[in-house]
């Protein structure tokens, strides 16, 4: 179950969105504090599916988690913001472009799988916080 092999795929939730991603996806989300060609593994899995299995989560899968490379970060394009008030002469333009990271989703690794290596686990200090929020 959940090998990585076939059409896997999972839904994870960052930056209070989610994304259906698969191995070899590219994909941009909510700017994230990790540097260009980082690793990052993204724990909060609300479901995964293999074919016709799917695995859903109450509310993530324990055990489950995405790990992709972080290619960088970038700006969206901008929007304008114009606030008007009628009658009193109010008019405020004002810009605004959302910062994203992109990420390359290199593996989904399964509930039942091996975990992270002890000796990256020990390496962080307590007072770290992993990208769930937990």
């Amino acid at each position: 179950m959940f090998c990585g092999g076939g059409d896997i795929y999972a839904i994870v939730e960052t930056g209070g969105k989610q994304y259906r991603v698969a191995p070899g996806q590219v994909l941009d989300v909510d700017r994230l504090d990790v540097a260009e060609g980082a690793t990052i593994e993204l724990d909060r899995v609300l479901l995964l599916g293999e074919g016709d299995d799917v695995t859903v989560g109450t509310p993530v899968v324990e055990g489950a988690k995405v790990v992709a490379t972080s290619q960088g970060e970038g700006r969206g394009k901008k929007i304008i913001v114009f606030r008007y008030k009628p009658k009193v002469r109010y008019r405020r333009k004002t810009g605004h472009r959302q910062g994203y990271t992109r990420l390359a989703i290199d593996k989904i690794v399964g509930p039942g799988a091996a975990t992270v290596e002890p000796a990256a686990e020990a390496g962080r200090d307590e007072g770290e916080v992993s990208e769930s929020g937990a």
